[in-house]
């Protein structure tokens, strides 16, 4: 490694500590699938033509952080211009955030930690501040996306199987040019009874209807986990597989 190359890595500040911001902004994106399925995921969040792309399965398959990372690639190569997160508030009865203190992001804190694990990866904490300040990633919960239509954005709806149909149809109705929206969520983990859950109504239309040109959804099953085998091993113990 050069010295200019070493220079671009660390700094060394006064005090003698060592600053790596410069690293972890440029950190590469590699999405690397482990499975055939995660393939088929990856080819479906590359596609230009889906704009609307639903991912199903069990936790530890790679929906969430390949939806992050595609995301966050097409955000630096300026693909599209803001990131969009958002997900169902459960346990926040009518997605009120009132009560809970700080500015939205704050509210929003507890449920978008998932997201940001990612995110922080990718990103110094001053570039994630900046970027939350000017919106160029935004949190919007559900609850207030009436009536908004997002251009130029990647919108991840994660956990979705906690909305409802009315909120899932809303959430699919904001999608505007230059955008896509990546729909996330695991059905065996609902806390929605089956005429509410709009994750598992969307599916069932989308079954009935042939043909889509935009829209398309991978399933992952639990052969696909590729978290620690321990994931595995917990679900077969609640006998989920």
């Amino acid at each position: 490694m050069s010295k200019k190359q070493r220079r671009a890595v660390y700094q060394e500040s006064q005090d003698n500590t060592i600053q790596f911001e410069r690293q972890q902004r440029y950190k590469p994106v590699q999405i690397i699938p482990r499975n055939l399925k995660q393939e088929e995921y990856l080819e479906l969040l590359n596609d230009a033509s889906k704009l609307i792309v639903f991912s199903t399965g069990p936790a530890g398959t790679g929906k969430t952080l390949f939806a992050m990372l595609a995301g966050i690639r097409a955000l630096r190569e300026k693909q599209i211009s803001r990131l969009i997160l958002t997900r169902p508030a459960v346990g926040v009865e009518g997605e009120s955030h009132g009560f809970l203190p700080g500015d939205l992001n704050a509210k929003m804190e507890p449920w978008t930690r998932p997201l940001f694990d990612v995110i922080m990866e990718y990103f110094d904490t001053r570039t994630i501040a900046k970027m939350l300040e000017d919106r160029t990633i935004e949190i919007s919960p559900l609850a207030f996306m009436r009536g908004r239509t997002f251009k130029n954005a990647w919108i991840i709806a994660d956990e979705m199987q906690n909305a409802t149909p009315g909120q899932m149809k809303m959430l699919l109705t904001r999608i505007g040019d230059g955008s896509k929206i990546v729909v996330t969520g695991d059905i065996a983990q609902t806390d929605k009874r089956e005429g509410e859950n709009g994750l598992l109504d969307f599916k069932r239309l989308f079954k009935e209807y042939e043909g889509s040109k935009y829209v398309a959804g991978c399933e992952f099953g639990y052969r696909d986990i590729e978290r620690h085998p321990a994931v595995a091993e917990i679900l077969k113990i609640y006998r989920e597989e």
